[in-house]
């Protein structure tokens, strides 16, 4: 079984080694997706010999990271694709147990969940997060029949022959708001895994007007509405959105 780990990274200087070095010493295969990082995070990532790396020239944003990811994986026909975030929220310590779930439950998608049980050592998250994840946790749930606990981990298992089900095309962080309806259009088995809650910069801004809680919470809606009032489509028939990022394998040890 062939799988691969996958970080999207943007700006993240202090933590990127650190957290590459945690994964290499638990699995071989690491894809990192730089989104235009502007702090020392692309000659950190280019002076590396031990990992896979898509570079975006400019920033495109974290759902736009996700698409590439999914299309990577299916390129180069990996069996499983795990998704991480490179800020120490996710710990790589838990990429087998993503990994043994899947297996054994036959899952489409194992989906992390910060909220599924509360963990020892939990941080407090934002209140307009929490809150935020609340709401919309229950409204997938009501509309799509879904029985998820957490809308907005990206902690996450997927079986890549899967991924030819979803066509995304979100590019910034609404992402999870299209991809709840076309993974429950798509009927995955899907499973959760209990992940602790860490907020290392509780500060930490989406940028721009979705700082604003309101604003943020209105642009999620907007966009599951959207996907919502699609109309259903064939995997032959999805479009993929064309992208633009450099395919960078660095090291000998790396194939493409």
């Amino acid at each position: 079984m062939r799988s691969l780990v996958a970080i999207p990274v943007f700006n993240e200087i202090r933590h990127v080694d650190d957290v590459l070095d945690e994964v290499l010493g638990l699995h071989d295969d690491v894809l990192v997706i730089d989104d235009g990082s502007t702090d020392g995070t692309s000659d950190a990532l280019a002076a590396r010999r031990d990992i896979r790396l898509l570079r975006h020239p400019e920033n495109r944003g974290y759902g736009q990271s996700l698409i590439d990811a999914f299309s990577y994986a299916r390129r180069h026909r990996f069996d499983w694709l795990i998704t991480m975030d490179c800020d120490r929220q996710h710990q790589p310590a838990q990429i087998n147990q993503f990994l043994e779930l899947a297996t054994y439950c036959d899952c489409d998608l194992v989906s992390g969940s910060r909220y599924m049980i509360d963990m020892p050592g939990n941080d407090r998250p934002p209140l307009d997060r929490q809150s935020i994840n609340g709401r919309i946790t229950v409204l997938v749930n009501d509309v799509l029949g879904l029985e998820i606990t957490d809308a907005f981990c990206g902690y996450k298992a997927y079986q890549v022959p899967a991924l030819k089900w979803l066509a995304p095309t979100i590019p910034g962080y609404a992402f999870p708001m299209q991809h709840w309806v076309q993974v429950a259009r798509a009927g995955f088995k899907m499973r959760e895994l209990p992940v602790p809650i860490i907020y290392n910069d509780p500060k930490r801004h989406f940028g721009g007007l979705l700082d604003d809680p309101s604003v943020r919470e209105q642009h999620y809606l907007d966009v599951m509405l959207l996907e919502l009032i699609q109309p259903r489509q064939a995997p032959w028939q999805m479009m993929r959105l064309e992208r633009d990022w450099t395919d960078l394998p660095i090291g000998a040890a790396i194939l493409d």
